[in-house]
């Protein structure tokens, strides 16, 4: 497996356990600890989707990245399944909650994620500071908003198959894409 693959995996896997601590804590302090992530990814120069989706042209090189993230936080989804308890049943209700939202609504939601997670990862690269990405996590989260790398530990984790996965996974990958993307319309290279 080569350097970029692993790098993936490792984004993934930083996610994934921040998801995880999320569905551990749930709430204000959820949020907040789900920025270990996301500081990880940035401190080890790891690969994630939505902190890529901004700055790579490459869409083979970002369907990589997106495609590791996913084996990674799939087996964080598991893990959440085999443990049970309450984050589990967070998991549960975290999905049934983003399914009632509908298409339109979802994709919205991971429009908003993929600007703030974005523009955190963009100020943090300028700014070496970890304060956008402290404020950035918990913002995306307490806002409802969705991301796609985070949420395949929650619909693995829910461990219930409803085919609104079909219209609601697609749709929240193409929305953080969206959204990521907004910073370099509106504020290109010169």
């Amino acid at each position: 497996m080569n350097k970029d693959n692993r790098l993936s995996l490792m984004a993934g896997l930083l996610i994934g356990l921040g998801a995880y601590g999320f569905l551990a804590l749930g709430g204000i302090p959820g949020a907040v600890i789900f920025g270990f992530g996301l500081i990880g990814v940035v401190i080890s120069g790891s690969n994630l989707y939505t902190g890529k989706a901004g700055v790579l042209t490459d869409l083979s090189a970002l369907t990589r990245i997106w495609f590791f993230n996913v084996v990674a936080c799939t087996l964080i989804g598991l893990l959440v399944v085999a443990l049970g308890g309450e984050p589990m049943e967070r998991a549960q209700a975290v999905v049934a909650g983003r399914f009632a939202q509908g298409p339109w609504r979802s994709f919205l939601r991971a429009v908003g994620c993929g600007i703030i997670l974005d523009l955190s990862v963009w100020l943090y690269r300028t700014s070496k500071s970890l304060i956008p990405i402290i404020f950035g996590v918990p913002l995306f989260i307490l806002c409802g908003f969705y991301h796609s790398i985070a949420d395949v530990v929650y619909l693995v984790g829910a461990w219930k198959w409803n085919p609104a996965i079909l219209w609601f996974y697609p749709i929240i990958v193409v929305g953080n894409y969206v959204g990521c993307n907004v910073r370099r319309v509106l504020w290109p290279k010169e």
